[in-house]
């Protein structure tokens, strides 16, 4: 499991933001100042935001990427400063990403997973559900060793609910992660790519409907 740092300051934003990846798969420590992100356990992935009320952000990357125990953590600067010059500080001071907000959730997903695979190895490479295996570093589906040739979107969807295995995963979740968007049109995508992928994976009965909710991948199949 890929353990993530939360720098932010915004409870608000930093409980939805938290919630989100938690629910992902993710195991997540909020912390709303510098001062507590340096004394922070140490963390696969940093999500920094630079406007805190105890420092500037920038200080507090530098110092982060200087203190030995967080030296393997990659830091993903997550800030509204979008600005060039912003974002080349950002990545001269030690950051390994730098995105601004508002960013989607899917996105943000893959940017952590992106930057745990380069600075941590040992970070969580496969994640398996019953005889499903997927393979986050080069983006293959395997039903019992046997590669299920899904497109790019198809294993977005899977990835989402192998992240909840036996859970309800609802549609409005399922089309915001996949696709970024919670507009209605897309529900009828959505079902076509959870069709397309049930046939693929050889087994129809890996994602159940959860009528009125949405799907759930199963982790002990009939």
């Amino acid at each position: 499991m890929i353990r993530v740092l939360l720098v932010e300051d915004d409870v608000r934003l930093a409980a939805a933001l938290g919630d989100a990846l938690s629910a992902g798969g993710l195991e997540v420590r909020h912390v709303t100042t510098g001062a507590a992100a340096l004394e922070a356990p140490v963390a696969d992935v940093v999500l920094l935001d630079l406007g805190l009320p105890d420092g500037d952000g920038l200080d507090v990357l530098a110092a982060l990427r200087a203190r030995f125990d967080m030296g393997g953590a990659g830091i993903i600067v997550v800030t509204a400063r979008g600005r060039e010059a912003d974002r080349v500080a950002g990545l001269r001071a030690g950051a390994d990403d730098y995105v601004t907000k508002p960013i989607a959730l899917g996105e943000l997903f893959a940017r952590i997973e992106a930057v745990a695979r380069r600075t941590n190895p040992s970070a969580q490479a496969h994640l398996g559900v019953g005889p499903l295996d997927l393979d986050l570093t080069s983006r293959q589906a395997t039903r019992d060793g046997v590669d299920g040739g899904l497109t790019a979107k198809e294993f977005d969807l899977l990835l989402a609910l192998a992240r909840e295995p036996g859970e309800a995963v609802s549609r409005d979740r399922l089309t915001l992660q996949v696709w970024q968007t919670v507009w209605p049109g897309t529900q009828r995508t959505l079902e076509v790519h959870v069709a397309t992928l049930r046939a693929k994976l050889g087994d129809p009965s890996l994602i159940e409907t959860v009528r009125g909710v949405g799907y759930r991948l199963v982790q002990e199949p009939p």
